[in-house]
């Protein structure tokens, strides 16, 4: 079934996936979990009340309980199953994708993700199976722990009062904390939960999504503006000059407080996109880098297995050790907006704290509409290693190729016809030169 990705199941509600479909999902989960009780929480998406129902009554008739959270952001999630010892839960939501889609992300104990490779593929031939719903019925009890979450999260509580703040929660499950944990301070807009997405799509990563955001922070003079993703557990930034921060260079900025501020000791985890300009930032700051795969499904794993202090990933997730080694936007802002109020009573802002941080020309990711992704990536890989010598070679997704004076990262997508490349030098104009070399190896592919 399409629906069932590497990380989770996601697909465009009654064409990628049925209510049955989800009925059989809710009634096998519990046999290849080994569970008697799941933990749900969703979004508001259109859809999303629909799909609780399914996935409740299939859960409910292979003699589980189901505890339900009603309206969460994701992280909450991924907290409450590690805090209370949930061995199953799910989060009904398509995250940041259009409003017709919807999804499930499954996580097991420990909050430790299940992806396609950890059970997920398993469940795809389960659903196959003809459900026989047991004697025993199982329930649906209410569990409300919005409350006992907040109090979390006030330990990531600072002063920032010095700042000019404005907030998008692009109609996103993030528009139930933002005013308990920042006040009403904030310059707030698109923060009523909205299933349509009226305004724009929630996904802060396509620039068309953060241009309100971008003109709002020039006309108020603010300092930052942040902008969170559907179901809140990514986070991204623009500086007080309207300028969209990449979401990788943050977590250098997350490391003048774990390291620098409270010194706290272990690896950080970054995603094999990530910029050099953090990997040197953080070792100036006294600490190693794991580069590592793309994907909750493989960064939280390994953040666990590692002991890490924390991680990021260019797409704007960020992953904290007290956090159970899962990703929340809410802490992940409430830390980077703590940096930048100190750093503002130094005299310095966001865009000179960020062109610090990054000392490389990066040319962001950019997809190639390719059907044989494989020859093209061997194709780039041959060519420039017949060039010169590499300093470094990675090859999990796809391949990250490094160079004295640049590198790159050429990966398949998992669900498109896309190739993505991300390139970074030294200067613009090598930056530009081995950009076109990469177009020039690509065409015969396109």
């Amino acid at each position: 079934m399409s629906a069932f990705k590497a990380y989770d199941f996601r697909g465009v509600y009654e064409k990628d996936f049925t209510l049955e479909d989800i009925y059989r999902i809710g009634f096998f989960l519990p046999k290849l979990l080994n569970v008697d009780k799941v933990l749900v929480g969703r979004d508001m998406r259109v859809s999303t009340p629909a799909i609780f129902e399914s996935l409740s009554k299939g859960i409910n008739d292979a003699g589980a309980d189901v505890y339900d959270m009603g309206l969460t952001t994701t992280p909450m999630v991924y907290y409450f199953t590690a805090k209370h010892q949930f061995d199953a839960s799910v989060m009904i939501t398509a995250s940041h994708n259009p409003k017709a889609h919807n999804g499930l992300k499954v996580s097991t104990t420990n909050a430790l993700p299940v992806g396609y490779d950890t059970g997920l593929g398993e469940l795809e031939k389960m659903i196959l199976e003809t459900p026989k719903p047991t004697d025993k019925k199982g329930r649906i009890i209410q569990h409300n722990v919005k409350t006992e979450y907040l109090d979390f999260l006030k330990q990531y509580s600072f002063d920032i009062s010095n700042l000019r703040i404005v907030m998008d929660c692009s109609n996103g499950m993030a528009s139930i904390l933002v005013k308990y944990i920042f006040g009403e301070a904030p310059i707030y807009i698109y923060d009523e939960l909205d299933g349509t997405f009226p305004h724009h799509e929630a996904n802060p990563l396509e620039q068309e999504n953060v241009e309100d955001l971008k003109k709002l922070v020039l006309k108020e003079k603010a300092d930052i503006g942040v902008i969170y993703d559907g179901d809140a557990d990514r986070v991204m930034f623009v500086d007080e000059k309207g300028s969209f921060i990449s979401p990788d260079l943050m977590i250098a900025v997350l490391g003048l407080y774990f390291i620098k501020e409270k010194n706290i000791q272990g690896k950080v985890i970054q995603d094999i996109r990530t910029s050099k300009s953090v990997t040197e930032y953080i070792n100036k700051l006294g600490r190693e880098v794991y580069i590592w795969r793309v994907g909750r499904a493989y960064a939280a794993l390994k953040l666990r297995e590692i002991d890490g202090a924390f991680g990021g990933e260019f797409a704007g997730h960020y992953y904290f050790r007290d956090f159970y080694y899962s990703d929340s936007a809410m802490v992940a802002s409430q830390v980077i907006l703590h940096v930048i109020s100190e750093m503002k009573k130094k005299g310095i802002t966001v865009s000179q704290l960020i062109s610090e941080i990054a000392v490389y020309a990066n040319s962001g990711e950019i997809n190639f509409k390719v059907e044989k992704k494989k020859e093209a990536m061997e194709a780039m890989k041959t060519y420039f290693m017949a060039q010169e010598t590499a300093t470094a070679f990675m090859d999990f997704d796809g391949y990250r190729i490094e160079f004295p004076e640049w590198w790159f990262n050429v990966r398949p997508s998992n669900t498109e016809p896309y190739l993505r490349l991300l390139m970074e030098a030294q200067s613009k104009e090598l930056l530009d030169k081995k950009l076109e070399e990469a177009k020039k190896i690509l065409a015969p592919y396109l």
